[in-house]
Formats: structure tokens, C-alpha cells, sequence
């Protein structure tokens, strides 16, 4: 008997490598995978707007990068003593107006000059329910818990999600011939906009993407909510919310990006830093000890072996870890 769905799922060709520029926007899942990527030494760029859920207010922002623009204090407002963007995550809001625009500025900058280097852009898409504000109708990316009754919440039509993100891809391309796009459809499930809405707007994000990718050659796809939803399809494999995927799911999911997204050699390379950084995080029992020592040593001149190979590669971090 089998009690396990699996499907099979397209390698990249050509895959992701540690040397090329990554840079992933969107949900709160494109933030678990770019932290795995992160972790295992890519040069990646996580979401410089933060956290982007509808795929307009993503398309904004990569608009932005593309314009090279920086925010002024007409683009802030305060709600209860707290400055705000509408277009971008509560991480990035604080008490003085001057320091949230610094952050946001640091960051949109980061952002400018990376587009046109990039060899990868990462999109997760996670609902096509989008928030607009009443006084203007315009589409915000975080509603930094400002009462509801300022917004209107609306269901996005596959037409202007394609439509969307068309145009700014038709851009970006122009601008950088090399970089290549792979989509995701977030896993975790926004039940607060109803079970059957989730699954609706689910559905209008996957139409979209796949229409996208079966325009354009540079486009990919990699079935991450798919993995999740239909392949583990267990609520043991969700947090205690039963709305975000836990730990185990992404894990899962990482092995599967390894295998099908990441380049055979970089693959092999990921091997070899994983199992440093699992030596990194080991508490001994006696730090002082000859043996601890000797651990100690032999995996600073494995970094440091790593450092000369791959010199393009920052390794710092993992090697102050062994360094007494």
C-alpha cells in the first residue's frame, strides 16, 4: 500500500550556484527559504521591502528598484506615534520619523544596485486578497494594524496579476539579460480570510504564475505549496496555528530546492558547509578539553580550506566560530 504522494519536479537548468546574486521577495515563506540559502553561505537579498503577501504591492516594489527611487517623508505616515510605509513591512517602522526613512533608504539602495547584477530573482507569491485604502484607492503592502475600516479588501483578477507582473518583467529583462525568475506559491494557509477564500485565492495565484511561466523562457516555477499541501498533507507538518508550516515541512522543502534548484557542484558544497555548521552549533561538554580542542581545529582549517577554494564565498562568520 502506498501512503505517500509524489510527484515529479523539473530540475533548474541551469541550477542556482553559491557564485550568483540572489535576490527573494514575497511572503513570509520566501524569508524561511532565503534564510536556509543564507545560512548555507548564497549571496542572497531578502526581501528589501520586508514581508510582500499580494503580488501588486511585490511589483511596486521591484518597480521602485528599477526607478532607483528613495522615500521621502511624504511617503510615511503615523499611526498611535509609530511612522509607517504602505509599502513596506512593520519591520521597518519606528518612533523617529528620520531613522525609518534611513532604514528604508538603506535598504531600497542595497536594492537598486543589485537589480541589475542579479542571476536570480525569487518571487513567492502568498494571497491575491489585497488591501486598498478608502481616501485613495491605493493598494497597500501592510496595514500596520491600522483599524480596518480604512481599507477595502478585494480579490485580484488573474488578468491584472499577469498584467502586472508582464510589465515589470519585460523591464527588469531589459535592464539585466541574464537573470532568471522562479516563482513559488506560499504554503502557508491565510484562514482569515476564510478557508474557501484561501484556497480561491490560491488558485488565482497559481493561474497566474503558470501562465507567466509558460510565456517566458527565463521563468520557472518550483512547487513548494505543492510539496506542502498535497505531498506531506498533514496537519503534524503545520505550527501550533495550523497556518504556517513548521520546521519539519521546511526542511523538506529545502531538501527539495537542494535537489532540484541548486547546481550539482554548489549541492556538493552545501554537504560540506552543513556539516560545519552543525559542528558550529555543538555545546561540549568540557570546552577546555584536549579533545574539544582538537574538534575546534580541525574545523577551522576546513574553513579555512573552503575560504582559499571558494574565496568569493564570506565564510568569516563559520570561521570565528572554532577560533578560540
Amino acid at each position: 500500500m502506498q501512503f505517500h504522494l509524489s510527484f515529479p519536479i523539473s530540475p533548474l537548468v541551469p541550477g542556482i550556484q553559491h557564485n550568483q546574486q540572489l535576490m527573494l521577495m514575497g511572503s513570509c515563506f520566501a524569508e524561511e527559504v532565503g534564510a536556509q540559502l543564507t545560512d548555507h553561505r548564497f549571496n542572497t537579498i531578502i526581501n528589501p521591502n520586508g514581508i510582500l503577501f499580494n503580488p501588486l504591492s511585490i511589483t511596486r516594489a521591484l518597480t521602485s528598484y528599477l526607478d532607483g527611487k528613495l522615500y521621502t517623508e511624504s511617503d510615511l505616515f503615523q499611526h498611535q506615534d509609530i511612522w509607517h510605509s504602505w509599502q513596506h513591512h512593520s519591520r521597518f517602522s519606528g518612533l523617529s520619523k528620520e531613522a525609518v526613512l534611513q532604514q528604508i533608504n538603506q535598504s531600497q539602495t542595497t536594492a537598486i544596485k543589485a537589480v541589475e547584477k542579479l542571476d536570480w530573482l525569487i518571487i513567492t507569491l502568498g494571497s491575491a486578497h489585497a488591501y486598498t485604502l478608502k481616501e485613495n484607492s491605493q493598494i497597500v503592502g501592510n496595514c500596520h494594524k491600522v483599524p480596518a475600516s480604512n481599507f477595502d479588501k478585494r480579490l485580484l483578477t488573474v488578468e491584472e496579476i499577469v498584467t502586472s507582473l508582464d510589465n515589470v518583467m519585460h523591464r527588469l529583462f531589459f535592464r539585466n539579460r541574464k537573470v532568471n525568475i522562479l516563482y513559488t506559491v506560499s504554503p502557508v494557509r491565510y484562514v482569515r480570510d476564510g478557508v474557501v477564500e484561501n484556497n480561491l485565492s490560491k488558485a488565482i495565484l497559481l493561474q497566474a504564475v503558470h501562465h507567466l511561466v509558460n510565456k517566458f523562457n527565463r521563468l520557472y516555477y518550483f512547487p513548494a505549496y505543492e510539496l506542502v499541501i498535497d505531498d506531506l498533507r498533514d496537519y503534524r507538518f503545520y505550527k501550533e496555528d495550523l497556518v504556517h508550516p513548521n520546521e519539519q515541512a521546511i526542511q523538506y522543502v529545502w531538501e527539495h530546492v537542494t535537489k532540484y534548484c541548486i547546481s550539482p557542484d554548489s549541492q556538493e558544497l552545501i554537504k560540506e558547509i552543513a556539516e560545519i555548521r552543525k559542528a558550529a552549533a555543538h555545546k561540549p561538554f568540557n570546552p577546555e578539553s584536549e579533545k574539544h580542542i582538537l574538534f575546534l581545529k580541525r574545523y577551522e582549517d576546513k574553513v579555512r580550506k573552503l575560504m582559499i577554494l571558494y574565496p568569493q564565498i564570506d565564510f568569516q562568520p563559520l570561521l570565528l566560530s572554532f577560533i578560540r
